[in-house]
């Protein structure tokens, strides 16, 4: 064949034609050539080529397009093998090629410097979309379903698992299919992930096998309620080629597919020329309606041609001008950076019935909204695009999950060798030869489960062993998980992982105590208003007694100091002094002095058996205040058997190791700090917290609290399920649950707070002897106003006058005082009295 000579630019076309893309790409390709040549008046050539998909085809093609009809580019290459066997040739010749496929690697774009991705696409993009569905029904974990087709279509694991490493999203189990794959190993497929927990399914396959693949789930029960299917645009975007009886075997499909505008003008005028051709050239074809496919292909072969317009280019200067170039086109604007061309919204459609609708679009970095303009309202809630429509027609969104036919219990161990029995109790029953689990930890991990978002069967184990063993099972996967007083150290990290602590963290040390008392004690009795009270009535209660016994005692007379001094000291040796009544002569004060004495009896008897009690209760301070004290000293010191406090002792605060000493009960503890065997107890935070809760009459806690991780549940390196774990125990605790199991497994042992007796001693207060003050005052109140009556009266008979006589005068008295008192009172209301009264100063 002979070189062909011209003097126009010529475009060549790889596709495999046998394809629907291949078709949609052709049709589209010769529309824009038609279309710019009628535009622009300039005369493009197109040379088309079938490669049937074959590799050694579109080889031979691309040559031939090249040495015999010397193309200045070329379109097409729909598969990975394709683009890097082509990208190689046209790299060599220098002729710019745009790639129709919508996942060329970067390495490829690298390798081959005149390769350039046309397509709108961007799968970790789509990825994204995929777990931001699932977030947003609470869904965390899904079943991934691919076909090996090709290299591209396995591409998009990566960035599956980049998408999901950065959310709380797991992939249960993964499906691999060959495009050879018979019906039988499809339903062996299916019928394994059926007995599986999870209920969503990521399905990227092609079209054909996605209708293969519904068949079979379908006749298996796996498209009715409570199964979740999302397909990738492999087969969304082909969705609108397929008949109405292949959407029936979908029905409750959720899609995800690429973006274009259909409601543009440049859309409907190439929508109408497209189907008038499609229909011509491929009468085989149902469907005339131009897909993703074809739109692309269209705006890819206008920015070529743009470029090729301008005069001599070719080679290099023609890849920097449709590198350059920026066109706003169906699918969006056209812009290619570093060779390849991006795309970051992808619509949301749902299969009903005989056809699918569109619910509504995913945006990177804004979410999802119903449209997508510049009024669009964004959201992170696929809810919020109206109601879906999933498989079996329920009426809320799957669970995502359901109970596995074929589950393995998990396999969780726990500790034997826990020395507080509460947290952790494993017995063995010689009856019935089973072992029994209870504890405060056995009783959260129950109701943690329950919390789970799916079904997690478990049974519990036995292990007999060091806690830091206990930990290495679950990386020698003998364990899936470990329940018990498990302390959270960076050094188990290597085996596994903890759950977030589910107690106070720290390590304390524990030791045996001495009592004191306050230097002030002997007030305590009495509050400070008590004694107050006290003592005023004292002193008033002996002034009454003054004034009665004042002219029948002579010691009662004399100087002001002296008489001072009198009453004082008759105020506080009279309420103790019950011998005194010689001293007395009248009736009036033996009345008195009776009450008062009733009351102080009853007060000093309160106050004796008050501090009494008070004597009587240990205060306790610590015999070892500090942990240096007792490293210096080579002191002996206790830890729990098989815990990791040994190793923290001897790396952390220097102890040597034939000064420690292990034990396997409280009761060992209390018995070695009393016998004086060991000086001190090094014990986890709420280990501590229990066992002086038990003795906390001999022992208390002393020095600072060392930083120590908690207790924690463990489970697998790696493991999705630490994040559910975790979200479910704070779950438990913000609920109020995780109180009432303290109070039911812990609580049942309750001591004093040492902290609190200092300030509860249970001080007598003002209340309690209300009524002996009213009694007392009472009655020297009425003894006081005796005694002033009789005086008043003997002077008066003295002085010759009658008790009308006195009764009068004390009304004229009284009825005299309070004139005085009117009169002055309207002098200071009146302003011209005021007045007068200044000028007559002046």
């Amino acid at each position: 064949m002979q070189n062909i000579t011209r003097d126009t630019s010529a475009v060549g076309v790889i596709l495999d034609m046998t394809s629907r893309v291949g078709k949609e790409a052709r049709v589209a390709i010769e529309i824009a050539i038609d279309d710019f040549n009628t535009e622009m008046k300039t005369n493009l050539s197109l040379y088309t080529r079938n490669s049937h998909g074959n590799v050694v085809q579109a080889i031979r093609d691309a040559t031939n397009l090249i040495d015999i009809h010397k193309v200045d580019a070329i379109l097409g290459l729909q598969t990975l093998e394709e683009v890097v066997s082509v990208g190689k040739i046209v790299s060599i010749a220098r002729i710019p090629t745009l790639s129709l496929l919508d996942s060329v690697p970067q390495c490829a774009l690298d390798s081959f410097s005149f390769l350039v991705q046309a397509t709108h696409s961007n799968q970790f993009a789509q990825m994204k979309a995929f777990v931001a569905i699932l977030k947003s029904c609470d869904w965390n974990c899904f079943t991934f379903i691919y076909e090996d087709i090709n290299s591209a279509s396995t591409q998009v694991i990566p960035h599956l698992l980049e998408a999901i490493k950065e959310s709380d999203v797991h992939m249960s189990s993964i499906v691999r299919l060959s495009s050879v794959s018979s019906s039988s190993s499809l339903l062996e497929e299916l019928g394994r992930i059926n007995t599986m927990q999870c209920r969503v399914f990521l399905v990227h396959v092609s079209l054909e096998m996605g209708i293969h693949l519904f068949q079979n789930a379908k006749s298996m029960g796996m498209m009715g309620r409570g199964y979740v299917w999302i397909t990738t645009n492999l087969v969304t975007d082909l969705l609108h080629t397929v008949n109405s009886s292949t959407f029936s075997i979908m029905e409750g499909v959720v899609g995800l597919g690429s973006f274009f505008q259909e409601s543009c003008s440049q859309f409907y005028d190439f929508n109408t020329k497209f189907q008038k051709r499609f229909k011509i050239e491929q009468p085989e074809e149902e469907s005339n309606i131009p897909g993703i496919f074809a739109v692309r292909a269209y705006d890819a072969t206008l920015t070529m041609a743009l470029a090729l317009s301008r005069k001599n280019m070719s080679g290099q200067k023609l890849l920097d001008v449709v590198s350059s170039i920026s066109l706003t086109a169906i699918t969006s604007k056209v812009q290619f950076i570093n060779r390849k061309s991006n795309a970051s919204i992808f619509q949301i459609i749902n299969v009903i019935g005989t056809y699918y609708r569109q619910l509504g679009f995913w945006s990177e970095g804004l979410g999802f909204s119903e449209v997508i303009d510049d009024g669009a309202t964004n959201d992170t809630s696929l809810q919020n695009l109206g109601n879906i429509f999933w498989p079996g027609k329920p009426l809320h969104t799957p669970r995502g999950w359901a109970i596995p036919t074929n589950a393995n219990p998990l396999r969780v161990g726990v500790p034997t060798m826990a020395v507080f029995k509460k947290f952790v109790d494993v017995k063995y029953d010689d009856w019935d030869h089973n072992y029994t689990f209870t504890g405060y930890s056995v009783e959260l991990f129950k109701e943690t489960v329950k919390r789970l978002p799916y079904y997690l069967p478990y049974e519990f184990h036995p292990f007999n062993g060091t806690y830091d063993l206990l930990v290495e099972q679950v990386y020698h996967k003998n364990f899936d998980a470990v329940v018990g007083d498990v302390s959270v150290v960076s050094r188990r990290y290597q085996f596994a992982e903890f759950t977030h602590p589910f107690t106070e963290t720290g390590l304390m040390m524990v030791v045996a105590s001495t009592s004191y008392h306050q230097q002030w004690l002997f007030v305590k009795p009495f509050t400070s208003e008590m004694w107050v009270i006290t003592i005023l009535f004292n002193i008033y209660n002996a002034l009454v007694i003054y004034l009665i016994e004042r002219k029948h005692n002579p010691e009662l007379q004399g100087s002001v100091l002296n008489q001072t001094g009198i009453l004082l000291y008759l105020a506080f040796t009279r309420m103790f002094s019950r011998d005194r009544d010689e001293e007395v002569h009248s009736n009036l004060t033996r009345m008195t002095t009776v009450a008062w004495l009733f009351a102080a009896i009853i007060i000093g008897q309160c106050y004796t058996a008050s501090l009494t009690s008070m004597l009587t209760i240990r205060r306790l301070t610590p015999q070892v205040t500090d942990y240096q004290t007792l490293r210096n000293t080579n002191a002996v010191v206790g830890y729990s058997k098989g815990s990791h406090v040994a190793r923290y002792l001897h790396d952390v605060l220097g102890f040597k190791n034939e000064n420690l000493r292990n034990f396997t009960s409280q009761e060992e503890y209390a018995h070695a700090l009393r016998s004086r065997q060991i000086a001190a107890v090094f014990l986890e935070t709420p280990l501590a917290k229990l066992f002086i809760s038990k003795y906390c009459k001999s022992f208390t806690t002393a020095g600072p609290t060392f930083r120590d991780g908690g207790f924690a549940f463990v489970l697998p390196k790696g493991s999705p399920m630490v994040h559910d774990f975790t979200k479910a125990l704070l779950n438990v605790s913000e609920s109020g649950t995780l109180q009432d199991i303290e109070k039911r497994m812990l609580g049942s042992e309750q001591c004093v707070d040492q902290d609190t007796i200092h300030d509860e001693y249970g001080s007598l207060d003002l209340s309690a002897f209300s009524s002996l003050f009213f009694l007392t005052g009472g009655t020297s109140t009425v003894a006081l106003a005796t005694y002033v009556i009789i005086s008043l009266r003997k002077y008066y008979q003295m002085e010759g006058k009658s008790l009308v006589v006195i009764i009068s005068d004390i009304k004229k008295y009284i009825a005299h005082r309070r004139k005085r008192l009117s009169r002055k009172v309207s002098d200071l209301e009146s302003p011209k009295a005021l007045e007068v009264t200044c000028v007559g100063k002046l």
